[in-house]
C-alpha cells in the first residue's frame, strides 16, 4: 500500500481532533510542477529532464509555507493534548477533579493509555510523511533544499520528533505496561521499550512496519551519567536537572526560569532554550524503577549538593538584606 493511502486511512475520522498534513495536496504540486516543467522542455527544444529546476519557485512559493503551517498546527496540537493526558495522569486529589472539571474527563486509566498510544502513532505517521515529502522534492529538484527546510524547522521547534512531550508519553506507556495495576483490560502498546546498551539507557519506539525507528539517548551530556531528575530543553535535548541549572548559571532554587534568555544548550548550542524547558515526570518514575540501585546513590549525591546549594542561597540572602539594611540606616 502507499503511504499517502495508508495515511489518509489513517488520519480518516480523526481529523475533528487532530490536524493533518496536506500530505495529497503537497504531492500532487510537486507532480504537477515536474510535468510542467517537463512540458515546456520539450517545447523549447531541449531534452526531457526528470526534475524541475533547483529553487523553483512554484514549489517553494506553495510547498514550504504550506507545510510549516501544518507542521506549526501538527506540533502544537500533539503538545498541547499530550500534556493534558499526563496532566490528568499524574494529578491527584483535588487536582484531579479540577481537571475533570475543566474538559479532561477522560480520567479512566484504560482510557489514557489507548489515547497515549493514539498520540504516539499520530507523531510519528506525521514524521514519516514530512520525511517523504522533503526527500520527494529533494529527488525532484535534484537539491538539498528540503534537508535545508528540515533544519529550519527544527531550530523553530516544530520538529515533532524533538517534543518534550513525545518522550513524555512513550515512559507513560512504558511505565502502563508495566504497571502491576495495569487490568487485563488495558490495551497493550509495545512498540516503546526502555533498553540497554553497555549500561546506557535509551527509549525506542518503532511501529508502522519499521518504517521510522526513534532513538532518544538517556545519558546526559555533561556528567555522562544517565540522566536524573531529567528535563528536556526546547531544543529537544535532555539533561539531569542540576546539570542544565549548572549549564544555564543559576541555583537550583532560583531554577531554569531564572537563567539568561540567550542561553544556549550545552550540547547543540542553539540560544534561548532554558526558558520552557520541561520536567520529565514520566521518564523519571521510569528510569527510577529501571536503575534503582543508581537512583538510590545519584539521590544521595545530590541530596547534599541541593542542601548545600540551599545553604550558600540564603546566607547569601541574608548577606544581601543586611547590606540594603545598613545603607538605609546610613541615608
Amino acid at each position: 500500500m502507499k503511504f499517502c493511502k495508508e495515511y489518509r486511512q489513517y488520519m480518516q475520522g480523526k481529523e475533528e481532533t487532530l490536524p493533518l498534513l496536506g500530505f495529497k495536496k503537497l504531492k500532487k504540486i510537486m507532480k504537477k510542477c515536474r510535468r510542467d516543467y517537463r512540458c515546456k522542455k520539450n517545447i523549447d527544444g531541449f531534452h526531457n529532464n526528470q526534475t524541475c529546476p533547483d529553487h523553483c519557485p512554484v514549489c517553494d512559493g506553495t510547498i514550504f509555507p504550506s507545510l510549516l503551517k501544518d507542521m506549526s498546527s501538527v506540533v502544537g496540537s500533539f503538545n498541547e493534548q499530550a500534556q493534558k493526558l499526563l496532566e490528568l495522569h499524574l494529578a491527584s486529589g483535588f487536582q484531579k477533579y479540577f481537571l475533570w472539571l475543566r474538559g479532561n474527563r477522560q480520567s479512566d486509566h484504560t482510557a489514557l493509555i489507548q489515547k497515549g498510544k493514539d498520540l504516539v502513532s499520530y507523531a510519528l505517521i506525521n514524521a514519516i510523511a514530512i520525511r517523504k515529502i522533503l526527500k520527494k522534492y529533494d529527488k525532484i529538484h535534484d537539491s538539498k533544499q528540503g534537508q535545508t527546510f528540515k533544519s529550519q524547522a527544527q531550530s523553530m521547534r516544530i520538529e515533532i520528533l524533538q517534543s518534550p512531550w513525545l518522550c513524555e508519553l512513550m515512559a507513560f506507556l512504558i511505565n502502563s505496561r508495566e504497571s502491576k495495576v495495569k487490568s487485563e483490560k488495558a490495551p497493550s502498546f509495545e512498540g516503546c521499550n526502555l533498553i540497554f546498551n553497555d549500561g546506557k539507557p535509551s527509549l525506542t519506539c518503532e511501529i508502522f512496519e519499521s518504517i521510522i525507528k526513534l532513538d532518544i539517548d538517556l545519558t546526559c551530556s555533561i556528567c555522562l551519567e544517565t540522566v536524573f531528575d531529567p528535563v528536556s530543553l526546547t531544543c529537544g535535548h535532555i539533561f539531569c536537572y542540576m546539570c542544565a541549572c549548572s549549564a544555564a548559571s543559576v541555583t537550583i532554587i532560583d531554577g531554569l526560569k531564572a537563567a539568561e534568555p540567550k542561553g544556549k544548550c550545552p550540547l547543540c548550542r542553539e540560544v534561548g532554550v532554558f526558558d520552557g524547558a520541561v520536567h520529565l515526570d514520566e521518564l523519571n518514575i521510569l528510569l527510577s524503577q529501571s536503575c534503582h540501585e543508581y537512583w538510590e546513590q545519584r539521590h544521595q549525591r545530590e541530596r547534599v549538593e541541593r542542601i548545600q546549594q540551599a545553604k550558600q542561597y540564603w546566607e547569601n540572602q541574608c548577606l544581601a538584606l543586611s547590606a540594603r539594611n545598613q545603607a538605609t540606616s546610613s541615608s
